[in-house]
């Protein structure tokens, strides 16, 4: 048909003839040169016409993006679904064919422009692709993924072939090779996307996750190696390819280039030119154009230019700066603005309304649901024949049909070889969005861990007696926070009889930029590399600064681990790894960190909250570590001796106070540390004043009383140990005493309780200047600015079942009813003293230590 539809400034005649393969746009290219009336130009041009207009897709094609993906986020949808919805958006069935839209934001004449453009933002994106792909990640002696990756593939392609000539299925005269690019998008599976996935729902470090990962990237490996099979095979014709032996010839040859010659070649050149771990940005422009050129190569080649760019990407050594700098000067570029235009370029080629004339609803229907259900019956019946869980076998069928870019790069290589027709082309597109809109919500429902009956006991500093293993979980963000955690550490005093186990996790926020192989937790699998070679990343970095501590202590074993997680709910993954590691112990850093004039700074307000989760959520006792240099103390001194260390122990009572107590007490044996208890002991005058608190502090006191008295009793002919009382009347004589000792003394670390859901006389008045709830009274006094200038500070809070489960009830009053509710939960949940019971008991089966929970904490209740 001929339609004619007048342009903003000249009466554009377009002569539209629709086919199967779509739209067939005739005009007169000398409307490319638009002449205008400017004053500058006497005659228009190329640019004079297409800037406005390519700037106009551009801004409506990031805003449509944006606006989608934000609002499926919240539903559990992958980006994915976004990138389909927006191309979708502007289709021939929705908005495509409306005047407004023809004339003004994706007129015909300018198609090609915004194809370029889309096709250069393509071939980058699949080189970031090949540059986040970890082959180590393959994992070929576990039988279980490959045998699910093959089984999946074996089955898929030759079920997608069926589906495709399935009669009322699109045309009946149907191009011979489309079944193959139809198939291929079919059994892919995009890696980075299900990696995603399951960092989102938390299942990275399940067995379940490591099998799912491992078949995806085996999955994708052969899914590109069939594409280039499928290019080579057919010419733009979608006809048969008589140069296919050429052209296959010619691409291994590219490949044994990549691995023998270019691969080499940039780990020599790295070498030789980088310094101190910093690559100047003359690499990096030489990186993206070799993306450039290798794509031409195999385009010459005949198997398309992205082939040449993931193959260069996979040649980029790992663990490498380099690929750090690519992904900031590229990812966010390219992800943001490019990207988009390829996925509206998806959605121009999709048309609902042509593909219904010629696909039956009935077959359309049933297509999509043998396409979702080929992988899970695949994995279902080979996961019972190696014996694995049919819960698990679900949700890795699920997983293996999570689609992404890789699925729209095949299905557009057909559409662009005329192998795939317009209706075969709009099917597999609206079969890949559902697809994709049922995989993360039906994990996020049905697939949720069983929770682990942890059979450990040691969930409390107080209960490792020093003949015990100390296992500590460290936590850092970023790398200012190690000195102060591994000095910790050095003076917490491992010994043969009770060493000390470190777990250092470095935390990191997963971003839009993170790449699939940096969420793998490679704590099991962390090659030992040596100091002088390991690359100068801020990663590396920090795990050297926690391997260090064991290379001249024999006491000491440490295993780096790095996690990549959203701030929301990167306390999960602190308490899921401290369950999974039985450790006893947390360190977190203090959000705030030291600045150059020696006061603290404004911190991360998103470290504050993952504090204050951990601390409601833990599975063991929490330290928050408020560092002020404690690297920064000589280690020796000037007659050659080592420097002692003043530690002080501020006890003022109840369990947290008697968890500090241990921790500290742990560090003595030490010949550097001197460590100083101070018991704050109330007045007459306090006790009066207090009321109903006293009465609570009097109760709490027996434990306290018990403590102190075999602190005192062991340590009674250490010289290194000083125990003092003081007597206090409220908390601004509690200041006064401890303003007092910092003049008259020179302390690099104070220690303390947090203080959580106790008030004592020797407080009073203190709460209401707190602002810091998750360093308590006296810790937040301490840490103020205003107090002392170099003194680190380290607040301990004690595990306690009924206590967490009164601060988890606590956070979700606040989420739901505000401040009142807050209040009220705390009130209520303390009291149900036997409705904690049984899930100390189910939760970690730690019934020989229940009787002595009820007795430190029903006494406080």
């Amino acid at each position: 048909m001929t339609s004619g539809l007048p342009n903003s400034t000249t009466n554009t005649a377009y002569e539209i003839d629709v086919s199967r393969f779509g739209k067939i746009v005739c005009y007169d290219q000398s409307l490319l040169f638009e002449k205008r009336e400017q004053k500058g130009w006497e005659s228009g041009s190329t640019l004079a016409s297409s800037l406005p207009f390519f700037i106009t897709q551009l801004f409506v094609a990031n805003l449509s993006y944006r606006v989608i993906y934000y609002l499926t986020r919240p539903l559990y949808l992958p980006p994915f679904v976004a990138q389909i919805l927006c191309g979708l958006l502007f289709s021939p069935s929705v908005l495509g064919n409306s005047e407004f839209i023809v004339q003004h934001v994706f007129p015909y004449r300018f198609t090609m422009v915004l194809e370029t453009f889309a096709n250069l933002a393509l071939v980058y994106n699949i080189f970031l692709l090949g540059l986040g792909m970890d082959l180590r990640m393959v994992r070929i002696t576990e039988a279980k993924p490959v045998i699910i990756a093959f089984a999946g593939l074996l089955i898929a392609l030759p079920v997608g072939v069926f589906l495709y000539y399935l009669p009322g299925n699109g045309d009946p005269e149907k191009i011979k090779s489309g079944c193959v690019f139809w198939s291929l998008a079919l059994a892919c599976t995009n890696f980075p996307d299900l990696a995603r996935i399951l960092a989102d729902l938390k299942l990275l470090r399940s067995d379940m996750g490591r099998t799912a990962m491992c078949a995806a990237i085996i999955t994708d490996l052969c899914t590109w190696v069939l594409l280039v099979f499928a290019f080579a095979s057919f010419n733009k014709a979608g006809t048969w390819n008589q140069m296919m032996p050429w052209v296959i010839l010619t691409t291994f040859i590219f490949v044994l280039l990549c691995i023998y010659v270019i691969r080499p070649g940039i780990t020599w050149i790295f070498a030789k030119t980088v310094k101190a771990g910093q690559v100047g940005d003359t690499h990096v422009w030489f990186i993206l154009g070799g993306v450039v050129l290798c794509g031409l190569i195999t385009d010459a080649c005949g198997v398309h230019s992205i082939t040449g760019a993931f193959l260069f990407g996979l040649s980029i050594p790992h663990d490498h700066i380099i690929r750090n700098m690519i992904e900031e000067k590229l990812h966010d570029f390219l992800s943001g603005i490019l990207m988009p235009l390829f996925y509206i370029i998806c959605g121009l080629r999709a048309d609902i309304g042509y593909m219904l004339k010629f696909t039956d609803k009935f077959i359309m229907v049933l297509v999509i649901c043998s396409s979702f259900l080929v992988k899970i019956v695949t994995t279902v019946v080979v996961s019972l024949f190696m014996q694995m869980p049919t819960r698990d076998a679900l949700a890795i069928g699920a997983l293996m049909n999570t689609k992404g870019t890789l699925s729209l790069v095949v299905l557009n290589a057909g559409r662009d070889t005329k192998a795939l027709d317009s209706p075969m082309y709009t099917h597999m597109t609206i079969a890949l969005l559902v697809m994709s809109l049922v995989v993360e919500p039906l994990l996020a429902v049905a697939y949720k861990p069983k929770k682990r009956l942890v059979h450990y006991k040691h969930r409390t500093v107080q209960k490792i007696k020093g003949e015990t293993e100390f296992r500590v979980l460290a936590c850092v963000h970023i790398l200012p926070n190690v000195s102060g955690v591994t000095n910790l550490l050095q003076v917490s005093n491992p010994t043969k009889q009770s060493p000390l186990n470190v777990f250092a996790i470095h935390l990191v926020e997963l971003t839009g930029r993170t790449t699939a192989s940096l969420l793998i937790m490679n704590d099991e699998n962390k090659p030992k590399a040596n100091f002088s070679d390991r690359v100068r990343a801020e990663s590396d970095q920090i795990a050297e600064s926690f391997e260090a501590m064991e290379v001249n202590n024999d006491a000491m074993m440490v295993q780096t681990i790095t996690a990549v997680s959203p701030y929301t709910t990167m306390h999960e993954d602190i308490c899921a790894l401290a369950e999974d590691k039985r450790v006893c112990f947390i360190i977190l850093p203090y959000h705030k960190h030291l600045t150059p004039d020696g006061r603290m700074g404004e911190g991360n307000s998103s470290h504050a909250d993952i504090n204050q989760n951990v601390l409601n959520h833990a599975p063991c006792s929490v330290g928050i570590l408020v560092d002020r240099g404690m690297a920064m103390v000589r280690s020796e001194s000037f007659h050659g001796e080592p420097t002692k260390r003043g530690v002080a122990m501020l006890f003022v009572g109840g369990p947290d106070d008697r968890e500090a107590l241990s921790y500290a007490w742990r560090m003595v044996g030490q010949h550097q540390i001197n460590l100083t208890v101070v018991r704050f002991v109330p007045g007459r005058e306090a006790l009066v004043s207090a009321g109903k608190v006293a009465a609570e502090y009097e109760r709490e006191k027996q434990v306290d009383d018990e403590c102190i008295y075999e602190f005192n009793f062991k340590t009674m002919n250490d010289s290194s140990v000083k125990y003092i009382e003081k007597v206090v009347n409220d908390g601004q004589d509690t200041i006064s005493t401890i303003r007092e000792m910092e003049d008259n003394n020179s302390y690099d670390l104070y220690v303390v309780g947090r203080g959580y859901n106790s008030d004592s006389p020797v407080t009073a008045g203190l709460n209401d200047w707190s602002s810091s709830p998750e360093l308590g009274t006296i810790g937040d006094t301490l840490a103020s600015s205003n107090f002392t200038m170099h003194a680190s500070v380290l607040v301990i809070q004690q595990f306690s079942a009924v206590n967490r489960q009164a601060a988890a009830a606590a956070a979700a009053a606040a989420i739901g009813g505000g401040v009142g509710n807050n209040q009220e939960a705390i009130g209520i949940v303390p009291k149900t003293t036997h409705d904690a019971e049984p899930f100390m008991k189910s939760m970690y089966e730690d019934d020989g230590d229940d009787e002595e929970e009820e007795h430190h904490y029903g006494i406080h209740r």
